[in-house]
């Protein structure tokens, strides 16, 4: 019985093993693909983003505090708190 409960752990242990690690390669080739992708670092400005990347499709409004506002471009969102960069996030593109 002892055995028999041993197995059926060590079957879902190996199950388990191979999903965390194929969930972990696509997130790997997800970074790889951003990486050379150009969005804005963390730290900008306003200023410097619109001078960089043009103006944005939508400007949303500061909310919270600190204030988070964002900037919405083709391709990836862009997160500020006052005046700088704090997240830019790519988007999913239409298929």
């Amino acid at each position: 019985m002892a055995a028999r409960i041993m197995l059926l752990i060590g079957c879902a242990l190996v199950a388990a093993h191979g999903t965390a690690r194929a969930d972990t390669l696509l997130l790997d080739e997800i970074d790889a693909a951003q990486a050379t992708a150009e969005q804005p670092a963390r730290g900008m400005t306003k200023a410097r983003v619109e001078a960089r990347f043009g103006a944005p499709d939508t400007r949303r409004g500061a909310v919270g505090d600190p204030p988070i506002s964002r900037w919405e471009y083709p391709g990836f969102v862009v997160y500020f708190e006052h005046d700088h960069v704090i997240h830019a996030v790519f988007t999913r593109r239409p298929s």
